[in-house]
């Protein structure tokens, strides 16, 4: 028994090491997420309410005058297909196509946000709970140092999982609601090409 113990013990101190890496590596791909997030919010504030007043006031009539508003230097993910279905107005299935396309895109954008919502507590718990053992054992042999060492790695992979779960949580529910906006977008601009946008 005892060595089952020992070998349960020395796997979850080994895994210390690449637990921490691994929450170091989330606490940088939060950051970048957090300057891709802002850059996106920009841009929508620049450019999404008069794309979103063109919209709103289109005709088949008027369809074809979509073009004039859509900026040159906006690669948003809603204005790139937008553009595609543009190009391709004459082909309902294409335009279905796009469609179908967006959807995955902006899910395949959101992966990352999932990405940390799931994983940071589940490493900071980890990272939380392997070092605890060996805070145990200092305190049962009276070595303060290394408790107190311990329980600040304890501490830490905590704090850095939970703000890296924080952050794909708070981009997740944001990007998710824009991204949806802009799908009940295109698929309004599908109706107008004569599509029913289903697919």
């Amino acid at each position: 028994m005892n060595l089952i113990s020992d070998i349960l013990f020395w796997i979850s101190t080994g895994l210390l090491v690449p637990v921490i890496v691994i929450l170091i590596l989330l606490f940088l791909r939060s950051l970048l997420l957090v300057g891709s997030f802002f850059g996106q919010y920009l841009n929508i504030r620049r450019n999404g309410r008069a794309l979103r007043l063109k919209i709103e006031g289109l005709t088949p009539e008027t369809a074809g005058e979509l073009e004039g508003i859509l900026k040159g230097n906006d690669n948003s993910l809603s204005v790139r297909y937008l553009k595609e279905m543009l190009a391709h107005k004459d082909s309902p299935a294409h335009i279905r196509r796009l469609l179908a396309d967006f959807e995955i895109a902006a899910d395949k954008d959101l992966s990352s946000s999932k990405t940390l919502t799931k994983l940071g507590p589940m490493l900071g718990l980890m990272g939380t709970l392997i070092p605890m053992g060996p805070a145990l054992v200092g305190l049962s042999t009276g070595d303060i140092s290394s408790m107190a060492y311990n329980m600040q790695v304890a501490f830490a992979t905590t704090v850095v999982g939970l703000f890296s779960s924080a952050i794909g949580f708070l981009t997740h529910q944001v990007k998710n609601r824009w991204y949806m906006q802009d799908l009940t977008n295109l698929e309004f601009v599908a109706d107008m090409f004569g599509c029913d946008g289903e697919h």
